[in-house]
């Protein structure tokens, strides 16, 4: 929908960029201050706002909230004469696509304006791939906005966010929105390789320049050069490595472990941590110099407790993948099941909620998820000391997993999990690195319960 309100009290600035934007084929509604492009705002459809900062009564921010409550998704672009670095950040923060300052060429702007529709398709190419953001909520949409913006430059990211809040997957997505889309990415997990492996990993080595290096190997680094490299739980590097990662940092370039010299790099660097990186600097576990070199444009997931609005479209997002997955006919969550899963801490985050959908729709065997098929995951992965009661009950700390519905309240909890890991294994033919995998448990766990139930199976 390529309609545009612009909003601005200098009657004269309305009408050259709604003559501006009705050449390059847009439609444009105009405002003349906030008040009245709320209003405008709230009775038609647009697919951008444009938006002066300083105008009587209400101004450019105000706007801009007022958009972003009413329709999230929708782009605001904000313009000043008086603009700070300051005004900026926080205009960014509140979900802001862009900021510009007057004075600017109409052609500078119809640029802009085209760019910000051409990111919202790519935004929509992106999830059409089964790479969904999943961001519906005002809270999500304000952290695309921002690594929307942080895409268009290579100044390095930090992502931070709690385990499973989908911080690679907003990585992928800042690579696929910047000019190196085209390009590698390469993801390393720094917290998953040995520590000794990691500087090979990441550097490469030249034939022979250690114990069992018998051929030559390209470095991650050089994997991703002109493109983007991932440092996924970069908080887990050790420190002698961080000193090596910095001076690659600063000098755009890298040495194999036992290489005769340097090698040019043209990359950007994405990087992420589940931990307070303040406090593991203080804390003496990260060097603050390198924290300050990754930190140059910050951006926070929030947790799936804080995304209320996000909650349905998730759960529907994965009820639907695991039906076509696992071939069932599950086309719905009931309302009972949706108010359990709403009640849910969700400790694990996005991973956790996709982990107990896919055992829910295994159990299922109708057209719907009902709340036993959510109850009978009893062991929710990161949730083991909560509970939530049904409604009209007194609730205690927790989730989902203690309680019993009414048609499993004659089984004791032994009998439910030796049932679900029993029916779990039938559904992947005895696979046991799968069943686990789909269970969250580790398949050791797995294979002792088994041997708890008298069942084990052959190797």
């Amino acid at each position: 929908m390529r309609r545009v309100l612009v909003v601005d009290d200098e009657p004269g600035m309305r009408l050259a960029i709604k003559e501006a934007l009705t050449r390059r084929g847009y439609e444009v509604g105009l405002a003349s201050n906030g008040r009245e492009a709320l209003a405008e705002f709230s009775l038609s459809s647009y697919g951008m706002v444009i938006s002066d900062m300083n105008m009587p009564g209400m101004g450019g921010m105000e706007v801009l909230r007022g958009v972003k409550k009413a329709a999230p998704h929708v782009p605001v672009l904000l313009i000043t004469a008086f603009g700070t670095i300051e005004t900026a950040v926080e205009a960014v923060k509140e979900g802001a696509i862009d900021f510009i300052l007057k004075p600017f060429t109409l052609e500078f702007l119809e640029q802009t304006v085209e760019k910000s529709f051409s990111t919202r398709e790519a935004v929509s190419d992106f999830e059409a791939k089964g790479k969904a953001m999943l961001a519906r909520g005002p809270v999500m949409q304000k952290v695309v906005s921002m690594a929307t913006v942080g895409a268009s430059s290579d100044a390095t990211v930090l992502i931070s966010g709690e385990s499973g809040t989908g911080k690679e997957l907003l990585a992928r997505f800042i690579h696929e929105m910047s000019p190196r889309r085209e390009r590698p990415f390469v993801a390393v997990n720094c917290a998953s390789i040995p520590e000794g492996l990691l500087e090979s990993e990441l550097f490469g080595h030249e034939k022979g320049a250690f114990t069992g290096a018998h051929s030559s190997r390209q470095g991650k680094f050089e994997q991703a050069n002109t493109g983007t490299i991932l440092l996924d739980e970069i908080s887990e590097m050790d420190l002698k490595l961080q000193a090596k990662l910095l001076r690659v940092i600063q000098e755009k370039e890298v040495e194999k472990i036992g290489g005769k010299g340097p090698i040019a790099l043209d990359i950007r660097i994405i990087a992420t941590t589940n931990r307070d990186m303040k406090k593991e600097v203080a804390e003496g576990r990260f060097r603050e110099d390198l924290f300050y070199r990754l930190n140059i444009f910050p951006v926070t997931l929030p947790p799936l407790r804080e995304r209320a609005e996000d909650l349905v479209h998730l759960a529907g997002h994965f009820m639907r993948k695991f039906s076509s997955k696992y071939n069932r006919r599950v086309e719905e969550i009931s309302a009972e099941a949706m108010e359990l899963i709403k009640r849910c801490e969700w400790r694990g985050n996005i991973r956790e909620m996709e982990n107990t959908i896919e055992r829910a729709v295994l159990l299922s065997q109708g057209a719907a998820l009902e709340p036993e098929h959510l109850l009978m995951c009893q062991e929710l992965p990161g949730a083991e000391d909560t509970a939530v009661k049904p409604a009209g009950e007194e609730e205690t700390s927790g989730c989902c997993q203690t309680v019993v519905s009414e048609s499993a309240n004659l089984m004791t909890l032994w009998e439910m999990e030796k049932g679900l890991i029993t029916k779990t294994l039938g559904e992947v033919d005895g696979n046991r690195t799968q069943a686990a995998r789909i269970l969250g448990i580790s398949v050791r766990t797995l294979r002792n319960k088994l041997k708890e139930y008298g069942q084990m199976l052959p190797a």
